[in-house]
């Protein structure tokens, strides 16, 4: 149960703290746009905590910041952006999930 209270609000700050920008920049379709990406954030956020790949932490939390944004990143043309928050969120996530969930790395 603490991975998923863990990871939910890992997920929600990572969500809202990725979707703030968005209220000022002009993109088509605004509100699916934002609402696509905080499911995706908070999604990152949730799975690390309550994902085990049997690697360190900070690895599982990178990949998986990585895998999730990939789609999003292919379907907007949008790479760079998509794929550097979804990288740096999941790695830091997963730094703190490290020692938040005191397992054998």
């Amino acid at each position: 149960m603490k991975k998923i209270k863990f990871g939910f609000i890992a997920g929600l700050i990572f969500a809202i703290a990725d979707v703030i920008p968005m209220f000022f920049i002009d993109i088509p379709d605004r509100h699916l746009a934002i609402i696509g990406a905080f499911i995706n954030r908070f999604a990152i956020g949730l799975l690390i905590f309550t994902t085990d790949f049997n690697i360190p932490k900070w690895l599982s939390g990178l990949l998986i910041g990585i895998l999730l944004s990939l789609s999003d990143a292919i379907i907007t043309k949008t790479y760079g952006p998509i794929l550097g928050t979804g990288a740096v969120g999941g790695l830091i996530i997963g730094i703190i999930a490290k020692y938040l969930i005191k397992e054998k790395e």
